[in-house]
C-alpha cells in the first residue's frame, strides 16, 4: 500500500470513530497531499528514514509549524500556531513520517484540576477508553486511544508523572517514558522543566523503538538533552530472561482491584517462565516523595518561558487564571492546580530542598540503591503504579498489555529501570510482548 493509501484509511477510521471516542482534537489538512509526496519521493528510491510515508498522531501539547494550532485542550491557547516545529517534530519529519493531527488529551496535560477527569479537554470533550467503557487513562489519553482504535501507526504522547503509562495500559496498547533528556523537550507545552519527557505509544514493542530511536537525540536548544549527545540505541532481541533478576514491591499495589492483582501476579509468574529471577523488594523512603510539590513550583516559570515568544494572549499563569474566570466554560471542573501553582515561588529556598530531596529519595536512595542491593536487571510495576519515582528521578519505563478483565478493562506490567536502561528495557519488554501480550488481543478478536 502507498502512503496516500494508508493515509486516507486512517482518516476514515477518524471520520467514522472520533464522534464517539474524541480521541483527535483536530486533523492536519494537508496530511494527503504530504504522503503523496513521500510516495513519490519513495519511487524515486529516496527514503528519507525509517518511518518514510508513516502516519503519526501528536499529542495536542506539542508544537507544529502547520496549519493545526497546539492548545493543550485549553480554550486559552485556541489560536496558538507555532512558527516553527517541536524539535521531535522536526525529526519525525526528517524520517518520512506523515503528521496526520493531534490527540485529544487530559486538558494542559491534566494540570488543571484535581476534579477533571481522565480524558477530558474543553476544546476537545471527554476520549473514551478504546476497549470499552472504562477510564481512558490520563494524560495522554487520545494518543493511546487513537494507536488503540487504528488512527495511525504510532503516536506521540508526553509524561509528567504516569501520562504515557496510565492511558497505555489503560488501552492496551505500548507506552515508552524515556530516560528524561533523551527527548527533546522543546515545543511542548510543560509542566516541569525536571520531569516532562515525550514518548512513544505503538501497538508492538519493535514499533515503540524505531520512533524512539528516531526522536531521541541532541537537542543544541535543551540543555537536558546534553545526556543524549553521543546517545544511540540499539534493538537487541532476547530469547529468555536467564540469569536476569527483577524486583517489585507490594507497597506499589494499593488501589489495584481483584482482577489487576491477579493479573500482576500471573505476570511475575510468566517472567519466571521465561528464566527470570523475580524477588520481594521495599523502597525504604517511598513516603519521602509521596507528593507533586515539585511540580507546582516549577508550573508557572516553565509556562511563562514556553508562553513568551508565542502570539497569544496569555503570557503566564496569572494570565490564564483570570481568562478562565471571565470564560467560564474554559473550567467546567475549575482550576484548583492553577490555583494552587499559582503561589508557589520557584525562586525560594523551600523549592530547592524539594528538588534535591525529590533527587535523593527516588535515584540513591531510591531505585539506584533497591537496583544496586538486590541486583536488578529491571523493577516491575503494574500498569503506571511505580511512575511517580522513575519520574522523579528521570528514569525509564515501559509499559506492555498483561491482560484484560472485563470489569475492570485493559492491564499492563511495566518495566522500569536506571539512568539510560531504555534499551535494556526495549529488550525485556520486547520478549515479554512476543510471548505474552500479542495473544491478549488476538484471543479477545
Amino acid at each position: 500500500m502507498t502512503s496516500e493509501e494508508i493515509t486516507l484509511l486512517f482518516l476514515e477510521r477518524i471520520s467514522d470513530l472520533n464522534d464517539e471516542y474524541r480521541a483527535v482534537l483536530e486533523i492536519n489538512p494537508d496530511a494527503v497531499f504530504i504522503a503523496r509526496e513521500r510516495d513519490k519521493e519513495a519511487k524515486l528510491g529516496n527514503f528519507r528514514g525509517i518511518l518514510h510515508g508513516a502516519p503519526v498522531i501528536i499529542k495536542g501539547n506539542i508544537d507544529t509549524s502547520d496549519k493545526m494550532q497546539t492548545t493543550g485542550g485549553a480554550l486559552a491557547f485556541r489560536g496558538n500556531y507555532s512558527k516553527e516545529d517541536a524539535f521531535l517534530v522536526r525529526k519525525l519529519r526528517e524520517a518520512g513520517a506523515v503528521v496526520l493531527g493531534k490527540a485529544n488529551l487530559t486538558e494542559l496535560a491534566n494540570f488543571v484540576s484535581f476534579d477533571m477527569p481522565n480524558g477530558y479537554s474543553t476544546l476537545g470533550g471527554q476520549t473514551k477508553n478504546a476497549r470499552g467503557n472504562y477510564d481512558p487513562g490520563g494524560s495522554s489519553s487520545g494518543s493511546a486511544s487513537a494507536v488503540a482504535l487504528d488512527m495511525c501507526l504510532f503516536s506521540i504522547g508526553t509524561e509528567t508523572s504516569g501520562s504515557i503509562l496510565s492511558p497505555s495500559s489503560s488501552n492496551g496498547v505500548v507506552g515508552h517514558k524515556p530516560t528524561t533528556g533523551t527527548i527533546s523537550r522543546r515545543g511542548i507545552i510543560p509542566i516541569s522543566f525536571t520531569q516532562d519527557t515525550a514518548g512513544p505509544i505503538a501497538k508492538t514493542v519493535e514499533d515503540a523503538f524505531l520512533v524512539f530511536s528516531t526522536i531521541a537525540g541532541y537537542d543544541e536548544k535543551d540543555p537536558a538533552t546534553g545526556i543524549a549527545k553521543w546517545y544511540s540505541p540499539e534493538f537487541r532481541r532476547l530469547e529468555d530472561l536467564r540469569r536476569m533478576r527483577f524486583g517489585y514491591s507490594e507497597q506499589f499495589l494499593d488501589g489495584l482491584s481483584k482482577d489487576h492483582l491477579e493479573i500482576f501476579e500471573s505476570s511475575l509468574k510468566k517472567i519466571e517462565k521465561l528464566g527470570g529471577k523475580v524477588i520481594k523488594v521495599d523502597f525504604p523512603h517511598i513516603k519521602e516523595i509521596w507528593d507533586i510539590e515539585l511540580l507546582f513550583y516549577e508550573f508557572p516559570k516553565a509556562l511563562e518561558n514556553y508562553l513568551k515568544n508565542k502570539n497569544t494572549s496569555v503570557k503566564n499563569l496569572d494570565d490564564l487564571v483570570r481568562f478562565n474566570i471571565h470564560h467560564k466554560e474554559a473550567i467546567k471542573y475549575g482550576q484548583s492546580i492553577l490555583l494552587k501553582s499559582s503561589a508557589y515561588d520557584i525562586n525560594s529556598s523551600e523549592y530547592i530542598k524539594t528538588l534535591l530531596k525529590d533527587r535523593k529519595y527516588s535515584r540513591n536512595l531510591g531505585i539506584d540503591l533497591t537496583m544496586k542491593e538486590n541486583n536488578l536487571d529491571a523493577l516491575l510495576f503494574p500498569a503506571n503504579h511505580g511512575a511517580l519515582i522513575s519520574a522523579k528521578a528521570g528514569y525509564p519505563s515501559i509499559n506492555v498489555p498483561a491482560g484484560f478483565s472485563k470489569e475492570a478493562g485493559p492491564f499492563g506490567i511495566t518495566f522500569s529501570g536506571s539512568l539510560l536502561d531504555d534499551e535494556k528495557l526495549y529488550s525485556i519488554a520486547d520478549l515479554y510482548f512476543r510471548k505474552f501480550s500479542k495473544k491478549i488481543w488476538e484471543e479477545r478478536n
